[in-house]
């Protein structure tokens, strides 16, 4: 049985509410329309898995600190910037079920505020001279614009093989838990290595994070996103990439034909869909979800034992055994 996250946050539970708490306060602005635009990011919050991840990465290395909550407040604002543009980019009115910040204020005013929530997170850091954090996540934001552009590149040319898919994976989800695990380790004062090491941890389980939220797009544990949304926006992903590289030339032409002209039709997307599962694009993507997860358990396995480190590994499960 895997357990919730609740169960899973534990070790570091008074540290998140301590995290709260510090993070309205860094968000607190004396313009306020800004002010109040701030109070509905802050309620309409997650589960806060990236912040976890930097407090149990942090209790993994050493011991949390004021610096770990900074930390954890930077990619934070500047995870939240980011997702604010993404609406105004793509046009979005939701998201996760709540009206989206331009839907309610519209663009002009999205962008000034996700300009803001950059300006705050880098103001952060600097304020309190914790450039190495700053170096972490700016790197990860970089790496999300770049994944991003790179897969809007792909998206109109339909020619993505598994190392395009891995390189947009990495940069556009992965980056963001690994800057996450680094920050936490780099917080507490780990050496470089150690730093890198937790790096590279995030990184694996960004990866099968990924590739899990790919499976939900094919009806896999029936619940999460309605089914065929990647396909509809024409986005190549690893169970389509599979099943595209082990069909026949004129198969591949039908299926390729279907996404480029037809992925408006709930029927044809249907089509794409059991071709996908006939092609065993299914298991050949929870089969490489797997070596992710077990490279980032053997990584972890390095680590002395700790509540934390339980807990981390617990969330790393957690993330492939998710049904949303």
């Amino acid at each position: 049985m895997t357990p919730s996250v609740k169960e899973i946050q534990l070790p570091v539970a008074e540290e998140m509410k301590v995290f709260e708490q510090k993070f309205r306060q860094f968000m607190k602005s004396e313009v306020m329309l800004l002010d109040q635009i701030m109070n509905y990011i802050v309620r309409r919050k997650g589960k806060q898995l990236r912040p976890m991840f930097v407090f149990l990465s942090a209790g993994t290395c050493g011991n949390i600190n004021e610096s770990s909550y900074r930390g954890a407040a930077l990619i934070e604002l500047l995870h939240t910037a980011t997702l604010v543009h993404d609406d105004v980019v793509d046009d979005s009115n939701y998201r996760r079920g709540f009206f989206s910040v331009n839907a309610l204020w519209k663009n002009k005013i999205a962008v000034l505020v996700g300009d803001y929530l950059l300006s705050r997170g880098l103001l952060l850091s600097v304020d309190h001279g914790e450039f190495d954090l700053l170096k972490i996540v700016s790197n990860a934001v970089r790496e999300l614009s770049e994944g991003e552009l790179l897969q809007m590149e792909k998206a109109r040319r339909l020619d993505i093989d598994e190392a395009v898919y891995y390189q947009i994976i990495r940069q556009k989800t992965a980056s963001l838990i690994a800057s996450c695990c680094a920050v936490g380790a780099c917080s507490v004062g780990a050496p470089q290595e150690v730093v890198h090491k937790m790096h590279t941890f995030g990184e694996k389980v960004g990866m099968a994070f990924q590739i899990k939220d790919d499976l939900f797009d094919y009806g896999e544990d029936e619940i999460g996103k309605p089914l065929g949304i990647d396909i509809k926006e024409k986005k190549m992903t690893l169970p389509l990439i599979y099943a595209l590289n082990n069909a026949s030339w004129l198969e591949k032409r039908r299926v390729i034909g279907i996404i480029r002209n037809e992925s408006h039709k709930p029927k044809r997307v249907q089509e794409v869909i059991e071709f996908v599962k006939a092609s065993g694009g299914l298991g050949y993507a929870k089969q490489v979800m797997q070596k992710y997860v077990d490279e980032a358990i053997q990584l972890l396995s390095e680590f002395a034992d700790s509540s934390h480190k339980r807990s981390l590994e617990q969330l790393v499960h957690y993330t492939i055994q998710r049904t949303k």
